[in-house]
């Protein structure tokens, strides 16, 4: 599971334990380089497979998987939050996310070679109905 996660030490006193030569290993962390491939499913079928990630520059965060849907109808890509996902198949290799095939289909169109704005994601959370990462 991404985003929060009971599997995850966040007090950096206990990490020091790890420090002397031992190495601390979580089964449920993986390589973003691992995760590409791997297959979306949303609430009724599969959708697209994950072809990259957004990662947020200054804590490291992965804000946005970015999601290929060309074997699915004309190509488009996606994004969707971590935070979206149910639950993720690390034995065959399938993400499923909390989220409709015509909702990630209605999606605003993601192009890579637009800078990531704030505005296009305010009109994304609101297309899937989910408040920003940045309101706390």
């Amino acid at each position: 599971m991404w985003g929060p996660s009971p599997y995850i030490v966040r007090d950096k006193n206990l990490w020091k334990k790890f420090s002397n030569g031992e190495q601390a290993w979580d089964p449920h962390l993986r390589s973003t380089r691992e995760v590409s491939g791997y297959g979306i499913h949303a609430t009724d079928g599969e959708i697209g497979h994950v072809v990259d990630f957004i990662i947020d520059d200054d804590t490291w965060a992965i804000r946005y998987l970015v999601i290929d849907t060309q074997n699915w109808w004309p190509g488009k890509k996606v994004l969707v939050s971590p935070l979206w996902i149910e639950r993720v198949s690390w034995e065959e290799s399938q993400i499923f996310v909390k989220i409709s095939r015509e909702t990630i289909k209605e999606s605003p169109e993601y192009i890579e070679e637009d800078m990531l704005s704030r505005e296009y994601e305010i009109r994304l959370h609101q297309h899937y109905n989910h408040q920003g990462y940045w309101v706390e």
